[in-house]
C-alpha cells in the first residue's frame, strides 16, 4: 500500500524508519471539456504518483503518496460551472504549508506530483517549494512536465500546447478511471488546434476568448488507454528519475571522505 491516507501512524512510523520519500499530488478542479470530469488534473496526478511510488518500493525505496491538493490557480476555467479558482497567494501558501507537514513528519525526499499546467498554478508550487527549501533546507523535488526537456519526452500534442482535455489528458483518465469518461461525446468531438502556449504568450487568459468554447483543445476522439499506459510511464519515470537522483545525492554526501 503506498497511500499514506490508507496507513496506520504505527505503520507510517515503520516506513520512516526505513528512510521514506512521500510524493504529493497536485491537482485543481475545473472544466475539462464537455467529456471529462472536474477532477481530470487531480486523476493524473495520483495516476502518475502511485506509479511512481509502486516503482520505488519494487526497487527498495520506501515511498508514499500523500493525500491529493484538489484546489489551485484555474482561472483561464472560470466561465465554465463547476470550475473552482483559488487565489494564487492561497495556492501557494497551502502547498507549503502541506509541504512543511511532510518535511516535519520526517518524509525525504518529497516530490510534487502536478496535473494542472496554468502557469500562475506552476508559479504557485514554484513558490511554495522555495519557501520549504529556504526554511528547512528539505529536498524537494518538481519534475515540471512543462520544462522543454520533460515535455520532449512526452506526446505531440503535448508538445503542441493544444493539450487541455485533448488526446493527452483524456487518454490518461481512460487509462485509470475510465467511468469517469463520457466516451460517447468524446469520440464526436472534433479537433481544437489551437496551442495554448500561443494563447498565453498572446495574453489571453480564459477559455472561451481562446477558442475553447467547450473548454477543451486538442484531439479528444484521438485517445486511447494505450496511449495514456505509455504517458504514465513517462510521468512516473521523471518522479522516480527525480527522487532517486537526489537519495543517491545524500547518499554520496554522508559517506565519509577518503583519506
Amino acid at each position: 500500500m503506498t497511500e499514506l491516507a490508507k496507513l496506520t501512524w504505527t505503520e507510517v512510523e515503520k516506513r520512516l524508519e526505513e528512510g521514506c520519500a512521500a510524493i504529493l499530488p497536485v491537482g485543481s478542479t475545473e472544466a475539462h471539456g464537455p467529456h471529462l470530469p472536474l477532477d481530470t488534473d487531480v486523476t493524473i496526478a495520483c495516476g502518475m504518483a502511485r506509479r511512481a511510488a509502486e516503482r520505488l518500493e519494487i526497487a527498495g525505496q520506501p515511498c508514499v503518496v500523500l493525500p491529493a491538493v484538489s484546489y489551485s490557480v484555474t482561472e483561464f476555467a472560470q466561465g465554465f460551472p463547476g470550475s473552482m479558482s483559488v487565489r494564487p497567494e492561497t495556492a501557494r501558501a497551502h502547498l507549503a504549508d502541506i509541504l512543511r507537514a511532510a518535511v516535519a513528519t520526517g518524509f525525504a525526499p518529497i516530490a510534487v506530483a502536478n496535473g494542472h499546467l496554468e502557469p500562475a498554478h506552476i508559479q504557485s508550487i514554484v513558490g511554495a517549494i522555495e519557501d520549504v527549501v529556504a526554511e528547512t533546507q528539505a529536498q524537494v523535488l518538481f519534475p515540471d512536465v512543462t520544462r522543454r526537456r520533460n515535455a520532449e519526452r512526452l506526446t505531440a500534442e503535448f508538445q503542441s500546447g493544444a493539450c487541455h482535455a485533448g488526446s493527452y489528458e483524456s487518454s490518461l483518465v481512460m487509462a485509470d478511471d475510465p467511468d469517469a469518461v463520457k466516451d460517447d461525446v468524446r469520440r464526436e468531438l472534433p479537433e481544437v488546434d489551437i496551442s495554448l502556449v500561443d494563447v498565453i504568450r498572446a495574453g489571453q487568459t480564459d477559455f472561451v476568448e481562446a477558442g475553447g468554447t467547450q473548454a477543451y483543445f486538442g484531439q479528444p476522439a484521438e485517445a486511447s488507454v494505450d496511449e495514456g499506459h505509455a504517458t504514465y510511464e513517462v510521468l512516473a519515470a521523471l518522479l522516480v528519475e527525480a527522487i532517486e537522483a537526489a537519495t543517491a545525492a545524500t547518499d554520496d554526501s554522508s559517506e565519509p571522505s577518503s583519506p
